[in-house]
């Protein structure tokens, strides 16, 4: 089968296009045929060697749609259209950059749909992530608002249309001006332009602080995030788009407003229910769910899909093909 292996560190010049074997069927992981993958900010940081447990070579992925071509005892029959989300994809063993992937079931969802392959692929770990990083990471259940750092990214846009649904006030972020429309008509009650210094802002305008702050630019931000909360407030850090997961001279007495919650989101597939996979999924091709998605690439051009993540202009999710039959 064709696969893209990357064997050391760098930039997207590092994928070579090889031929492998298809994985042998064993019991407990379903083989799936990979009809299209979203690339993720964690193969990014990967690729680049940031991700010191991820061993080389390896087939990167951590998500992809597809079909069954053999259960591995699962209840499924062959040919069922499938999400496999993460589980050590791409980083324990070989993952969804290649012809087929073989993970465990605990990777893998069934759906059912009528929408193309690469809108699908747009879909699960965005879902994965934002779900849990509303649910679990900041409990928005029990929040009546929310602001969304690093508003314009997938995930972000993401984040919107569900808090939005959920009956949150939501304010989200962009360092562009010209954003601002963009995200007032896909339903921000507020939007700030990013200076890195939000909490001033609101304070100028005596601006009420957010119950939660969904924080995916990383440590950049994350201070100031801390600081547009009132106490009680969440602020949970699921992405690093700034380029930096590690905080220097962090001090949390200070730098910890008082009352103040900080935690993360890294989960796992096990945090995405089926059922809710399955009604998004369903919402968006009714249209009565809309995410961003960005450009959609050919199998064979993923160097430049990873091209154009490096240059963080995708605009929305980014969606690779498989394999041409």
């Amino acid at each position: 089968m064709k696969a893209w292996v990357i064997r050391e560190a760098g930039g997207p010049e590092q994928f070579h296009l090889e031929d492998l074997p298809i994985p042998e069927p064993k019991k407990g992981w379903a083989l799936i045929r990979v009809r299209a993958f979203g690339l993720n900010r964690s193969e990014w940081f990967t690729r680049r060697g940031d991700s010191p447990t991820v061993k080389f070579p390896r087939v990167l992925g951590i998500e992809c749609v597809g079909e069954t071509i053999d259960a591995g005892g699962l209840d499924l029959t062959k040919g069922t259209k499938v999400a496999a989300i993460m589980g050590g994809m791409g980083r324990q063993f070989d993952g969804s950059y290649a012809a087929y992937t073989s993970v465990p079931h605990g990777c893998v969802f069934p759906i059912q749909t009528q929408l193309s392959w690469d809108r699908l692929a747009a879909l699960p770990e965005m879902l994965q992530t934002t779900l849990g990083s509303l649910q679990v990471g900041l409990e928005i259940d029990r929040a009546e608002s929310l602001l969304i750092r690093g508003g314009t990214s997938s995930i972000g846009m993401a984040a919107l249309a569900i808090a939005q649904k959920s009956g949150l006030r939501v304010g989200t972020t962009t360092r562009s001006p010209k954003r601002n429309a963009e995200l007032k008509s896909a339903g921000a009650d507020d939007v700030w332009i990013d200076d890195g210094q939000i909490h001033v802002q609101m304070q100028k305008q005596k601006f009420k602080p957010y119950d939660r702050v969904l924080e995916l630019i990383g440590t950049k931000t994350l201070l100031d995030s801390m600081r547009c909360v009132g106490r009680g407030g969440i602020v949970c850090m699921t992405g690093i788009l700034g380029g930096e997961w590690v905080l220097p001279d962090f001090h949390p007495m200070g730098d910890i407003p008082t009352g103040v919650k900080l935690t993360s989101y890294s989960g796992e597939a096990a945090d995405l229910k089926p059922a809710d996979l399955q009604r998004y999924v369903n919402l968006f091709e009714q249209g009565a769910f809309d995410i961003k998605v960005g450009p959609v690439f050919e199998f064979e051009d993923l160097r430049k899909a990873h091209e154009l993540m490096d240059a963080n202009k995708a605009g929305g999710k980014i969606v690779v093909r498989g394999v041409s039959e």
